[in-house]
């Protein structure tokens, strides 16, 4: 996500990169790029539950730690982004 900003791409990050909402979603271009990956947290998939066009190889941008494994990774933004947030969902009644 940074690196994303700081080239004034259009990745939002409402958050500011703790992983409490889906605003800086990311698509995996390459497959092996994505496999290569650490295995996303139990709150990094519950972000992308709530990310607008999810797919097999979405991440959070903010969660995406650069490393050899992964050097020249290429991801897409999704068309639009969703702001959800997990503190939309803290103490909301249930029907």
């Amino acid at each position: 996500m940074d690196i994303a900003q700081a080239e004034d791409l259009e990745m939002e990050g409402a958050c500011g990169g703790s992983c409490a909402c889906s605003t800086c979603h990311v698509i995996v271009d390459d497959p092996a790029k994505f496999d290569a990956m650490p295995e996303p947290s139990d709150d990094e998939n519950d972000m992308l539950d709530l990310a607008f066009g999810l797919t097999e190889t979405s991440r959070l941008g903010c969660q995406v730690k650069m490393s050899k494994e992964i050097d020249g990774v290429k991801v897409r933004l999704p068309s639009m982004t969703r702001n959800l947030q997990a503190a939309d969902f803290k103490g909301a009644k249930k029907s």
